[in-house]
């Protein structure tokens, strides 16, 4: 998902004060906003607005971005823009918004005129704009940098990125199968507070619709995942055809509910399907592999982080559903693992990844095939989705390493050992202050100058530990 380009428009401000002066200043600035275009092409698509004189110019360029279901908005003086002729738009817009302040030359010279004056006076045009958003409420994200730098493009398309994310992620849907797990309290959140805030809605599906799609499977269908599986994957052969079967059928027809339905999310309680008594085995390798395919997913009902591994799918890519199990002192570092999903795409690559046959009485029912496997070591992060009171959230980051570690031979799910940078103790003492529930999100690599954007357009508190 994460390969997906985010689509930025570029909201080219000037005005008419300048035409008599030096005649063609409209289309050579507007040849700078497609030089900004084609500069940053490999971080995001950008489409550039013709020049925007009046405020009739900028109402019309705005509905074209919000028509063409744009990712967001990129503001760039032209020369010195008033505020007011685009206050009211930028302000109401669903479209997330940064402000670039940047100019065409990176330097004044003494080789300067009024019209070199003119053409790079951009500036205090994005403080009358600022100004305006600010005064408004309009959150907004801002990047002063000289445009043809390696930072501002790093900067921009993490800010693209993010904008994308957050403007799927209003219109994400997430499937709760049958119910979430009692007495678990750091899952729950106001699902109308979700909504409302957030974007993600959640819906109820009945376990039954599972059953009967089970029952809809084709031959040619589960044939598709074993092969699949043969091909990538090292098979136990204690396995047997009925197992691979049962455990295929499930994939395929949750893959099939997901995609008839618009999920882009779920999450399916292992009581929920042990106690409706239709089911021989969990779901677990199931979740795995629709993991792999970009689905978010999320354990015991846990809505809020389906939705955030979703989230991680498009702003970073690979995400990775986890938890902490316990704290290892001697390695500086947190066991994390859960009771058997978790996403072989951030698997160690010079080890295969397993598909076991798996002993397993939670749930009461047959053994569920389970993919095995460690996680890549290397640089890592973690986050969390923190429901607070009315329509607050809070996101908890930690960054750190995927240790080399050692194996464990008894633990029969996907596992790894993660050194917070700020190590174990500042890290779980931050992140229990903050009230960070104990079901993440892992990326690779370090992210949380994403995620931090992310919480900046969608308005959610950010804390990193």
């Amino acid at each position: 998902m994460a390969d997906h380009k985010p689509r930025i428009g570029i909201l080219g401000i000037m005005q008419d004060l300048y035409d008599d002066m030096i005649p063609g200043i409209a289309q050579r600035q507007e040849g700078y906003a497609a030089e900004i275009a084609s500069q940053l092409s490999d971080v995001a698509e950008f489409i550039p607005s013709k020049a925007i004189k009046y405020r009739e110019d900028a109402e019309r360029a705005m509905r074209q971005f919000e028509d063409a279901d744009l990712d967001g908005v990129m503001v760039v003086m032209l020369t010195y823009g008033p505020a007011m002729r685009v206050a009211r738009l930028l302000s109401e817009s669903r479209l997330p918004v940064l402000l670039a302040n940047i100019q065409p030359e990176p330097s004044v010279t003494p080789a300067w005129d009024m019209a070199d004056m003119t053409y790079n006076q951009g500036v205090h045009g994005a403080q009358d704009t600022a100004n305006a958003m600010v005064r408004a409420g309009k959150r907004f994200q801002v990047l002063t940098d000289d445009w043809k730098s390696d930072s501002f493009r790093t900067d921009v398309g993490r800010w693209a990125r993010a904008a994308a994310a957050v403007t799927a992620w209003k219109s994400l849907k997430t499937a709760i199968f049958g119910y979430a797990m009692n007495d678990m309290g750091d899952i729950r959140v106001d699902e109308s507070a979700l909504v409302r805030t957030l974007g993600p809605e959640i819906l109820a599906v009945a376990p039954g619709d599972l059953y009967r799609g089970m029952e809809e499977v084709t031959a040619a269908q589960i044939a598709e995942v074993v092969t699949f599986e043969d091909k990538n994957f090292e098979i136990d052969p204690r396995l047997s055809p009925e197992e691979r079967e049962d455990h295929a059928r499930m994939q395929v027809a949750l893959e099939q509910i997901l995609n008839d339905r618009g999920f882009g999310a779920y999450t399916a309680h292992f009581d929920a399907i042990g106690d409706d008594g239709r089911f021989s085995r969990l779901p677990l390798a199931a979740a795995s592999s629709l993991m792999a395919k970009g689905y978010g997913y999320a354990a015991e009902g846990d809505v809020l982080t389906a939705c955030l591994v979703y989230a991680g799918h498009l702003l970073i890519g690979d995400a990775h559903f986890t938890e902490m199990y316990a704290m290892d002192f001697p390695t500086d570092s947190i066991l994390q693992s859960h009771m058997g999903e978790g996403n072989w795409k951030v698997a160690r690559s010079d080890k295969p990844v397993k598909l076991i046959k798996r002993p397993l009485g939670i749930g009461r029912l047959a053994d569920p095939p389970t993919f095995l496997f460690q996680l890549q070591p290397g640089p890592a992060t973690l986050a969390t989705l923190v429901s607070l009171e009315g329509e607050r959230f809070r996101l908890v980051c930690a960054e750190g390493e995927n240790l080399d570690s050692q194996e464990l031979p008894a633990l029969e799910m996907p596992y790894g050992q993660f050194h917070p940078a700020s190590g174990v103790r500042a890290c779980l003492n931050g992140w229990l202050r903050a009230g960070g529930p104990h079901h993440e999100v892992m990326n690779l690599g370090h992210h949380a100058a994403d995620w931090r954007d992310f919480c900046d357009i969608a308005g959610i508190e950010f804390v990193q530990v």
